[in-house]
């Protein structure tokens, strides 16, 4: 008795060249480079530089993301100030703790609590930023692009020494535009 699948089995075909044949043989472009060393050495500073660039804030090496002159404003003036979210992380972490070690308890309620709660104001924190830098934009004559809020969101729940690119300013330094 033989059983038959709906499901045929796909054979792995070989590239083809244009009369028909399967190609054979190594491809040029797989070949290795004259000096691996120096190609490696190459890549490896080329690499190093575009890190020390976006770290640095250098336009050309950012991602696309973190181009442009509205987006270098926003960077700086959430840099400027003090942020929930940057002390959002260590706390959630903290309230976590104390969660799982006190579990079964008030305090495993209570924990749970204030975590929603500090997430609660970490958004109206970014909310405000967002209206804050809407009327400076229009004040300007300025249009305020979308996905604005998203970046403010995202560059706000950092730690200050982990974002990328590195703060330009320090804190207080309002930026102008």
């Amino acid at each position: 008795m033989t059983t038959t699948s709906s499901h045929t089995a796909r054979v792995a075909r070989r590239p083809r060249d244009a009369s028909g044949k399967p190609r054979t043989g190594v491809r040029s472009s797989a070949t290795p480079p004259a000096d691996k060393k120096a190609a490696r050495a190459r890549l490896n500073t080329e690499r190093e530089r575009a890190r020390v660039g976006m770290a640095n804030g250098e336009e050309r090496y950012l991602p696309a993301k973190d181009r442009g002159e509205e987006r270098r404003f926003i960077r700086d003036f959430i840099d400027a100030r003090w942020n929930v979210g940057e002390v959002m992380m260590p706390v959630l972490v903290l309230f976590l703790i104390v969660g799982f070690v006190a579990a079964q308890t008030p305090a495993a309620s209570y924990s749970l609590l204030f975590i929603w709660a500090f997430v609660l104001l970490f958004v109206l924190d970014c909310t405000v930023i967002w209206f804050m830098l809407r009327r400076r934009f229009a004040a300007a004559g300025r249009t305020f692009q979308r996905g604005n809020f998203l970046y403010i969101l995202t560059r706000g729940w950092q730690l200050r020494f982990l974002r990328l690119p590195k703060p330009q300013v320090k804190r207080g330094q309002y930026p102008t535009l």
